[in-house]
């Protein structure tokens, strides 16, 4: 009996130690919006690529937090801030057909900061060139990937004020932000898109309408390829082509 009873507890013993370190595996698994360690983006990956931040994104990280990072009442003061805590204005734009590099001006500060804003929370990785009309402009910033649309829902939906004040003209190689066309009589600029101007004529009917707030300085010819790609319907490409954002300086 003694004998039945000590195998009989050891058993119970095992089963209790299994059904234990099964629940501490599937706590250590869980991946919850709530999870102060998780960046928007972070999650996005993981559900959507089940793949790690992409390497040199780490020290990028934002908090995830309720609601939308930004709002358009808190707009100005937050671009004018960070654009005071980061100060850099070059970066680079990768494609499969090569870099482009792009320098941000000093005296467009909203544009410039929202664009460095995006930038290194990783927005704009991942996402095309999705709109490439030859002899005119490339257009980027967009992609029909539902983790784009996820991004702009956690970053928020507004409106860059124009800055047509600082003069610069849509010549070749203008680096421009995109704006909604429909009840927009400010002419404010989207925060999500820009397009470079390909035309060596320019493109200067666009002057004080949309915000030029950069100028390619390396990488035109990369420009001239992909505006040589062959697109369907409202001019997005028949091959997407991606782009990942790094700032340089």
């Amino acid at each position: 009996m003694g004998r039945y009873f000590s195998i009989l507890l050891v058993a119970v013993v095992l089963i209790f130690a299994s059904c234990e370190d099964k629940e501490k595996s599937n706590n250590s698994n869980v991946d919850s919006p709530s999870n102060p360690t998780l960046t928007s983006k972070d999650t996005i990956k993981e559900k959507e690529k089940k793949g790690s931040a992409p390497a040199g994104k780490e020290d990028q990280k934002t908090p995830y937090r309720e609601g939308p990072m930004l709002v358009q009442e808190e707009l100005i003061p937050f671009l004018t801030k960070y654009g005071e805590e980061n100060p850099q204005t070059r970066v680079r734009i990768k494609t499969r057909f090569g870099d482009i590099d792009v320098v941000l001006y000093r005296d467009t500060p909203l544009h410039r900061a929202n664009f460095i804003f995006l930038a290194k929370q990783g927005y704009f990785d991942d996402t095309f060139f999705h709109r490439v009309a030859k002899d005119f402009v490339i257009q980027g910033g967009n992609s029909d990937n539902i983790s784009t649309s996820k991004k702009r829902t956690n970053i928020g939906s507004f409106l860059i004020p124009s800055e047509f004040e600082a003069g610069h003209k849509h010549t070749r190689g203008a680096f421009s932000a995109a704006k909604y066309a429909e009840q927009n009589v400010s002419k404010a600029s989207s925060p999500y898109e820009f397009f470079i101007v390909q035309s060596d004529r320019g493109a200067h009917h666009l002057d004080n309408d949309h915000t030029v707030f950069g100028r390619v300085v390396s990488g035109m010819d990369v420009v001239d390829e992909i505006a040589q790609q062959e697109v369907g319907e409202g001019e997005w490409p028949l091959l997407n082509i991606y782009i990942d954002v790094e700032v340089l300086e």
